[in-house]
């Protein structure tokens, strides 16, 4: 099983950092809206703060490893320019995109959107993460602080949904290859 070392750190950029990170989003989402219901709302012990705090700075660090990977790491590949005369184009998604009238618009609009709208997860996220260290278990006493972090997680989860899913688009039309190819398992012949 041989993959190219682009489409690698594709699917750890998309899959594990954004895969995880939408995972944990949510989670935390759900608990925030849990925690708004409750009629008498828990308390945590001091371990339990520590799991808590450790939960949403997971879920900041799998926001950031997933923007900053696709930023610096994807994006230059996909933006490669080829060069002149070049008539193959799988190792160049953008220009491959690009040159197909109907693929055209998942570049000017899928990774527009992709590359604009994926910033605002992980900073909403981490956000989140402050208040609740900042707040701890007082959340329930401040009610305009708990629902600021439920918008903030939504916009995160919002966020991850678009990029997720025109990432995966773009992916389809104009999969990520090139780089040296990288064996797993040899065939036993």
């Amino acid at each position: 099983m041989e993959i190219s070392l682009h489409a690698l750190m594709n699917v750890m950029h998309g899959l594990l950092f954004g895969g995880f990170f939408l995972m944990v989003a949510w989670g935390g989402l759900m608990a925030l809206v849990r925690s708004s219901y409750e009629e008498v709302p828990s308390r945590l012990t001091p371990g339990g703060y520590r799991w808590e705090h450790g939960y949403w700075t997971t879920a900041a660090a799998l926001g950031w490893a997933a923007v900053l990977s696709g930023a610096y790491m994807v994006y230059p590949w996909y933006r490669a320019t080829p060069p002149a005369g070049t008539t193959d184009l799988t190792t160049f998604a953008k220009a491959k995109l690009l040159s197909d009238p109907r693929t055209v618009y998942w570049h000017t609009i899928g990774m527009e959107w992709k590359e604009h709208v994926a910033f605002f997860a992980p900073i909403a996220i981490t956000l989140v993460a402050y208040l609740v260290w900042r707040y701890r278990g007082d959340l329930r006493h401040f009610p305009q602080v708990r629902r600021a972090a439920t918008v903030f997680a939504t916009v995160a989860l919002f966020a991850t949904l678009v990029a997720g899913f025109f990432g995966a688009m773009l992916d389809k039309a104009a999969p990520m290859q090139g780089g040296r190819n990288i064996t797993f398992f040899r065939s036993a012949k």
